[in-house]
């Protein structure tokens, strides 16, 4: 299970967001509310440099807002984590021709 940190603050709609898409897929996480607790914030700003909520930290990778594909390819999960690769070469669509 990865270590996920959610900063974020009560009144914030996108942290909301974030907590709910989290519960959803099962993971579990530490709401960390930077509005009251100032070591938080710094601790969050050095690792976003942002301000801004929600910051999300998955073992290290940092999320800064409400980013569904980052954080589904973060945590390994949904579509993003499992899409196959759209790109085809030419040489594979052009017909075979018997020499």
């Amino acid at each position: 299970m990865p270590n996920v940190k959610v900063y974020s603050t009560p009144t914030c709609p996108f942290c909301k967001k974030t907590k709910e898409f989290l519960k959803a897929n099962n993971i579990g996480f530490k709401d960390i509310n930077v509005s009251a607790d100032p070591a938080a914030l710094n601790e969050m700003v050095e690792k976003s440099g942002q301000t801004g909520v929600p910051v999300i930290d998955i073992d290290g990778t940092i999320i800064v807002g409400y980013d569904i594909e980052a954080l589904e390819k973060a945590l390994g999960i949904g579509e993003s984590a499992t899409k196959p690769s759209m790109t085809t070469s030419a040489e594979s669509l052009a017909p075979k021709i018997a020499a």
